[in-house]
């Protein structure tokens, strides 16, 4: 399984750059799938490469939540760091999708 990681473009020389995460860690990574990408930019990386651009909330909170799973898989999470580190899931009603929810309200059951 592949972890998309946020990180932020530090320069760019062609279709590679010199990118860092949320805890510093710069890394190589190529550009190929998002020539666009700029100086400054945020791009969700997998095994070195760019797969696209993100904008800085996104990345906090994908950040974020790598951080909690990683206390979860240590141990160390508690409510307070669940909490925070789903923030944007942790006190909201899931949504079915819309082919889903239309199923519910007419009465069928899915399989």
């Amino acid at each position: 399984m592949c972890i998309g990681t946020p990180m932020r473009l530090l320069a760019r020389e062609g279709l590679s750059a010199r990118c860092a995460d949320a805890a510093g860690r710069v890394e190589t990574v190529d550009l190929s799938l998002v020539p666009e990408a700029a100086d400054g930019d945020h791009l969700l990386v997998f095994q070195g490469a760019a797969r696209r651009l993100m904008d800085a909330e996104e990345a906090r909170l994908v950040a974020a939540a790598l951080e909690g799973v990683a206390a979860l898989m240590a141990g160390t999470a508690d409510a307070a760091v669940i909490d925070a580190a789903f923030a944007d899931l942790a006190h909201r009603e899931p949504a079915l999708p819309p082919h889903l929810a239309a199923a519910f309200a007419a009465g069928r059951k899915e399989a």
